[in-house]
């Protein structure tokens, strides 16, 4: 099983609950790594950095940048600065990851999107480096091609990511998205140093809904173990993060959603 003091609980696990009462019931369940995203940070991510490490947590990533593909130069320039923007919050909370979700295709022109998407990628590397943010690659289920990324496989984000310097530009792996594919454990051998990120939930039978039905670690058919034993021989040893969109379990407190996440990462993960 995975050390525990590798857990990150990604702020999405409580759905909607105010960012603080996160911070809290993580340090009140010893949880070392939080994951939040840029909407709760909002227009303060100094102070919030500030917050975390007050409450003695790191900062495993911030999501999420990317949605790169746009129908209009005017607006792949307002998706530019924005990834910037993001850059910046990264920094000022205290994190060297800004999670990647790609976008989809403006038109029907997939192929044309995806190009956007690595150029969009190389307008902002030398902002990240500057800052010192990885840009991590999430690809995404491919039944999320048309409204969420064109970025569907493992395999296409290393192809990606190896167009870039592997010290800024690397791949995040989240289970729901990519225990399906034949080829996702010679893809994590080939991602290896490049793995900047690794998300767990599990994948319910049946699926409740294609967004928000995730499940805890153990409720599905994801084989947890062996995809993060491939991820730690590939040489990621870095913070695991559960994220899981799921109504039901947002419905329960907060407390009571962080410990179910702490004893699931120890049975399970």
């Amino acid at each position: 099983m995975a050390d525990l003091e590798r857990l990150s609980f990604n702020q999405m696990t409580t759905g909607k609950a105010p960012l603080r009462d996160v911070l809290e019931a993580c340090a009140k369940s010893k949880v070392q790594w939080i994951g939040p995203w840029r909407h709760a940070i909002g227009e303060n991510p100094g102070e919030w950095g500030r917050a975390f490490r007050d409450a003695g947590l790191k900062v495993s990533s911030l999501c999420r940048g990317g949605m790169f593909p746009a129908a209009t130069a005017e607006e792949r320039r307002k998706r530019i600065e924005d990834n910037l923007r993001a850059i910046d919050e990264a920094s000022a909370i205290g994190t060297e990851l800004l999670v990647l979700v790609n976008g989809p295709a403006p038109d029907k022109d997939i192929a044309g999107a995806r190009q956007m998407v690595r150029d969009g990628i190389g307008s902002i590397l030398d902002h990240a480096r500057a800052s010192g943010v990885r840009l991590g690659i999430e690809p995404l289920h491919p039944m999320f091609a048309a409204d969420r990324s064109v970025i569907v496989t493992l395999g296409e984000a290393n192809t990606i990511a190896e167009q870039f310097g592997f010290d800024t530009v690397g791949v995040v792996i989240d289970v729901y998205h990519v225990w399906w594919d034949p080829q996702v454990y010679p893809e994590i051998a080939r991602t290896g140093k490049r793995i900047f990120g690794f998300h767990v939930s599990d994948w319910i039978v049946p699926l409740p809904d294609t967004l928000m039905g995730r499940g805890l670690m153990g409720d599905g058919v994801i084989e947890l173990s062996r995809l993060r034993e491939a991820v730690d021989r590939a040489g990621y040893t870095g913070p695991i993060e559960v994220e899981i969109f799921n109504e039901a379990l947002w419905s329960q407190p907060v407390d009571e959603i962080v410990s179910s996440v702490v004893e699931r990462f120890r049975s399970q993960v």
